[in-house]
């Protein structure tokens, strides 16, 4: 199945919550792009340290994300071993998370994926994004610990706005024909 889910990058939390808002009635599920700084150029919520405190509302149950009773969130982890933080990325309150494959150490995420704990595994989806010029060979040690391939749809990530890259229907049609 292929699912076409929105998706926002944002810079706080003022825009993330006035984003969010567009989308209720719209959709069940917002994809919503976090950026580090380390792995692509630029950094969004909730890496920002201007965020900190929205953050922690959230992460002490003070507050929910913004629209939580209407929408469910996909997490796309554009961001340098992403796996190190999940606790932090799941407290947050994502139904799913995408973890970019050309950003996690092969070695130490295929053990967090091997020992995900059960609970965590019947509450939340986890996917693997892989860029355009990625082998999808190098799903092979991966594939069988996951809920679902992310195939990016732009050379550059971690800003939106960017041209199509065709290159991706391809990969697409390679990982339907390898991993039915």
């Amino acid at each position: 199945m292929i699912e076409v889910i929105p998706a926002i990058l944002v810079k706080d939390f003022n825009e993330l919550n006035e984003k969010l808002a567009k989308f209720v009635n719209i959709t069940n599920i917002v994809q919503i792009d976090i950026c580090d700084g380390k792995f692509v150029p630029s950094v969004s919520w909730p890496m920002h340290q201007s965020d900190k405190e929205s953050v922690e509302k959230i992460l002490n149950e003070e507050e929910g994300m913004p629209c939580w009773e209407q929408l469910d969130f996909e997490f796309d982890l554009m961001v340098l071993n992403a796996h190190k933080q999940f606790d932090f990325f799941s407290r947050l309150g994502a139904k799913r998370i995408i973890f970019h494959l050309e950003a996690e150490t092969e070695t130490s995420f295929k053990e967090f994926l091997e020992s995900f704990d059960p609970y965590f595994k019947d509450n939340i989806n986890i996917g693997i994004a892989i860029n355009t010029t990625t082998d999808i060979s190098k799903l092979d040690p991966f594939i069988n610990y996951v809920d679902f391939i992310q195939c990016m749809g732009i050379e550059k990530i971690g800003f939106q706005g960017e041209p199509f890259d065709e290159r991706v229907l391809k990969q697409i049609k390679d990982l339907r024909s390898k991993y039915p």
